[in-house]
């Protein structure tokens, strides 16, 4: 007779205790342990730190397309130079491709690396099969510079051991939580904000919402988002991300990012207290 295992569903408070166990180190040693071949990411020896003037942010979407890489762009184009964006995903992934307006090649790092006005960008070239594969970061090229981290992977994905992206994350000047305007995406955005808020002061975390303006929201957009969501809007640490139908159609690509979303960006910029570009760069 075959056995069968099924899988369960894991909660909230559950993907905490595991993301505090990592934190203090309670790793799984016995037989059960895995022994497999670790990420390029991974060992103690390839633990990566910001320089000492560097700031970081952290991108993460709530869910997939809902526009992190978007934002991760324009916050770097609203901010004042030097300012780099690390795309930190599978390079099947990508939504900077072709974001550059001047591509600078592959680094021996194998990180691959464009320049869009004051932004360098830097992207995985290879397939990666997990978050714990992601090539450690070049080292800044200026003492003092924004580093923006697109983590390309929802929050809970962050939960893994021995992973350099996960330390930074944790250590962000901010996080930036992306999501929509709807249902599903208030969803998603409450678990995410639950899985983070024992890390950050509820100061360091913004939540930037994709759709109409607030003031055109249904009443079902907030209750769905629950006590998390609400604290966020009540503490005014929501930033409303206007659409643009060209853009969701095309992606990102060389044209102009659209000055609205650049001004938008520009407030997520301003609890970490950066200087930001006043011009309307693009």
């Amino acid at each position: 007779m075959s056995t069968q295992t099924s899988s369960r569903p894991v909660g909230v408070d559950e993907l905490k205790r595991a993301w505090d166990a990592v934190n203090a180190g309670e790793f799984r040693t016995g037989a059960g342990a895995s022994k497999g071949p670790r990420g390029r990411g991974t060992a103690a020896a390839d633990d990566w730190s910001p320089a000492a003037g560097e700031h970081t942010i952290a991108v993460i979407g709530c869910a997939g397309s809902v526009g992190a890489s978007t934002i991760a762009l324009a916050a770097g184009l609203a901010a004042a130079g030097p300012v780099r964006v690390i795309e930190c995903c599978s390079v099947t992934a990508s939504g900077l491709a072709a974001a550059s307006t001047a591509e600078l090649g592959l680094h021996p790092t194998d990180w691959r690396q464009g320049k869009r006005d004051h932004v360098l960008l830097e992207r995985a070239s290879e397939v990666l099969a997990g978050v714990d594969e992601i090539p450690l970061p070049i080292d800044a090229e200026h003492e003092t510079q924004l580093t923006i981290l697109d983590v390309g992977w929802e929050a809970g994905q962050l939960l893994a051991p021995d992973c350099w992206l996960a330390e930074a994350v944790r250590t962000a000047d901010q996080v930036v939580l992306v999501t929509t305007a709807t249902v599903p995406g208030m969803r998603r955005a409450s678990v995410a904000l639950e899985l983070l808020a024992n890390h950050w002061q509820p100061e360091q975390i913004a939540l930037a919402v994709r759709g109409p303006r607030r003031k055109k929201w249904p009443r079902s957009l907030e209750h769905a988002g629950g006590p998390a969501v609400r604290r966020a809007l009540v503490a005014d640490r929501c930033v409303e991300i206007p659409e643009d139908r060209e853009l969701e159609v095309n992606g990102l690509d060389s044209r102009p990012v659209p000055a609205p979303l650049i001004s938008a960006a520009r407030q997520l910029l301003e609890p970490a207290h950066l200087p930001t570009d006043t011009s309307e760069s693009a």
